[in-house]
């Protein structure tokens, strides 16, 4: 059978066995006037007046947006916020990047995400975790840190967070909250954040927003500093807007999530030898540090000792930041990487992604299609793969030809799992 994997911009047909199971979430199709659904639901908001009544003609305005690596429909939702406030005067607003602890967006990069009118009349800034001037302390965190939040946004009079709903591979759901934090934190509060006692914990997973203490967190310091208003928006395959939850940050963020859960949970029987699945396309599969995530998807369904063949373009390479790549040098085998990370007295931003990676290599191989080289997936500890059609038959030699295969052709827009 033929199935196509979101790969890239052009994505990527494969030949799968004709057993092969096909795990994908509801197949929502895109509003039919996106631009007034958003006004509608800036006009009527969850759990609080409208957006126009909130904001007076003399405050300063701070929206927060998700950086390139999501494929958050900016160019749709900032103008119509900016045309929404329509009383303020364009130099109140400021646009901030929750870049994290990810790489600067250029101009060009901000064009393309916001458009040119937003470019040449509203003032950007990319979020500089490591820069404490331009960050403000807030306190401290529960779990154990001082709070640091970009300073543009704590002094603004009126804060607007925007940005996408998804399943999460450790805070559950993406959007909301998780938009200021990690978004716009300071590196140290990133830190703890993301530290290796957080993401192993069991409750810290796809879909799960109870208990789970990277939600938790991020929610408690949104509370610190907290968003006037949320804008946001679920995708299709297509990246097409399929609902909009705009309102309070915390009741618009749950019903959003409550909402992208019942169409993306796909429960399946048993696991499966062999999983196949992609990173979503561009732009979340731009590098190999987020293609983790479409992995992390895989994981939930492969039996322990099989195969996960992850499609990821990886256009980007390597991420052009941190330490994702350097970690790795750091140790001889998945099992050591996490020796190492879980030892308290170590610290190093990337550490999470690299213990999420390890932590699926420990249940089962991971092979890589992509651009990238094999001495660049190597050097990951992944195994380099030229097809994933020769792949499987290389993998019937060892499991044998009966081998059990499903396929995440959204990768981790889906989340399957399996009741045990």
């Amino acid at each position: 059978m033929e199935t196509t994997l979101l790969y890239g911009k052009e994505n990527l047909s494969i030949q799968l066995p004709e057993d092969a199971f096909v795990v994908e979430p509801k197949n929502l199709q895109q509003l039919k006037d996106e631009k007034n659904g958003i006004k509608e639901a800036l006009n009527n908001p969850i759990g609080t007046p409208p957006l126009k009544e909130k904001v007076d003609e003399s405050d300063t305005v701070a929206i927060v947006i998700s950086d390139i690596t999501r494929p958050t429909p900016n160019h749709i939702l900032v103008p119509l916020l900016i045309e929404e406030l329509s009383h303020v005067p364009l130099e109140n607003f400021v646009i901030i990047n929750g870049t994290g602890t990810h790489r600067d967006q250029t101009r060009e990069e901000f064009i393309g995400m916001l458009g040119e009118w937003v470019v040449d009349n509203i003032r950007i800034v990319n979020n500089q975790c490591h820069d404490k001037e331009t960050l403000v302390n807030l306190g401290e965190s529960k779990f154990g840190c001082d709070v640091y939040l970009n300073k543009e946004y704590v002094n603004a009079d009126f804060k607007i967070v925007t940005g996408f709903i998804e399943p999460h591979f450790f805070a559950g759901f993406s959007g909301g909250p998780k938009g200021i934090m990690p978004g716009i934190a300071g590196i140290e509060t990133i830190m703890t954040f993301h530290n290796a006692r957080m993401i192993g914990d069991p409750l810290a997973t796809w879909g799960n927003m109870t208990n789970n203490p990277v939600q938790d967190m991020t929610r408690e310091i949104n509370a610190m500093c907290k968003a006037d208003f949320m804008l946001n928006v679920t995708l299709n395959k297509e990246k097409e807007i399929t609902e909009v939850f705009a309102g309070e940050l915390y009741e618009a963020h749950d019903r959003g999530c409550a909402y992208a859960k019942e169409h993306a949970m796909v429960k399946c029987d048993e696991r499966f030898d062999v999983v196949i699945t992609s990173n979503s396309g561009y732009p979340l599969d731009q590098n190999l540090y987020q293609a983790v995530k479409g992995m992390s998807a895989a994981h939930k369904i492969v039996k322990k000792g099989g195969a996960i063949l992850v499609a990821s373009e990886c256009s980007d390479g390597l991420p052009g930041h941190g330490n994702f790549a350097k970690i790795f040098e750091m140790a001889n085998s998945p099992e050591e990487l996490l020796e190492m990370i879980n030892n308290p007295e170590f610290k190093m931003f990337d550490q999470w992604q690299v213990q999420k990676q390890a932590v699926i290599q420990t249940w089962a191989d991971v092979h890589v299609y992509s651009l990238l080289s094999d001495e660049e997936v190597t050097g990951a500890m992944l195994k380099p793969m030229a097809s994933i059609e020769g792949t499987i038959e290389k993998l019937k030699e060892v499991m044998g030809e009966d081998l059990t295969v499903a396929v995440l052709p959204l990768g981790p827009l889906t989340i399957p799992y399996v009741e045990e």
